[in-house]
């Protein structure tokens, strides 16, 4: 019973496909993938990446690219140069798509766990190192599942409670295990906008029953992602995570 859990595609079409593909070829019984948000935004293929997640029947959430190019008042929530790339990415997609992306729910709670862009119970745009230990435990005390994945940091990581105490850690490829009796905020990090030093594209797969946590780190090549990244004027700094 293992379900894939990916974030951050970040309009990263080469990076999407490449994922799906390892997917396809070593989770061959995985029986649903659930995006934490943020398909747009960044990278240079917003429609097409839409798309392909529909095609795939990929669930999602929405991130907080999903809300500024579907609503135009989020965006005072981006600072200047972000601003500008969600103005661009909305001018990107087709009206289906705005009109999907408007239609998703900023948090999922299914097979016992919470499924949310940023920060649980549902905020798309708050990160989970803004909080110190003691408004963890207050968010784990708004939402009654075990396990919350998130995204949004483009940083894999792992916050567990025990208790009152809270335990902080960094994930890297491999595999894990949760137990039964803690509490999780389980961080994806990004297919396609990595943030972390590592240009591979990452996910989770996640056992339900198990609670076994597969990372996953898949190598692509970027050079396609970045010559139209360039020739859709989209900022150089977005560019440059993507070069090994």
């Amino acid at each position: 019973m293992r379900i894939v859990i990916l974030s951050d595609i970040h309009a990263n079409y080469e990076a999407l496909t490449s994922v799906l593909h390892d997917i396809k070829l070593s989770f061959p019984d995985v029986f649903e993938i659930i995006s934490l948000g943020d398909i747009v935004g960044y990278g240079p293929d917003p429609e097409l990446c839409v798309k392909t997640v529909q095609e795939h029947g990929i669930i999602s959430v929405a991130g907080n690219h999903e809300l500024g190019v579907g609503r135009s008042k989020y965006r005072s929530c981006f600072n200047r140069q972000s601003v500008e790339t969600v103005d661009k990415t909305s001018h990107m997609l087709s009206d289906t798509s705005l009109k999907y992306l408007r239609s998703l729910p900023l948090a999922l709670s299914l097979h016992g766990a919470l499924f949310v862009h940023g920060l649980p119970p549902r905020s798309a745009f708050q990160y989970i190192w803004e909080l110190n230990d003691e408004r963890v435990l207050l968010k784990f005390s708004r939402f009654p599942e075990q396990i919350a994945f998130l995204g949004h940091t483009h940083e894999l990581g792992l916050v567990r409670a025990v208790g009152d105490t809270v335990e902080r850690s960094d994930l890297h490829e491999g595999t894990y295990t949760l137990d039964f009796t803690s509490r999780y905020m389980v961080n994806a990090g990004a297919v396609g906008q990595p943030r972390d030093g590592d240009p591979r594209a990452k996910y989770l797969v996640w056992d339900i029953e198990s609670h076994e946590l597969i990372v996953r780190c898949v190598a692509y090549d970027p050079t396609e992602t970045i010559a139209k990244m360039k020739e859709r004027g989209l900022p150089e700094r977005y560019a440059r995570r993507l070069r090994p």
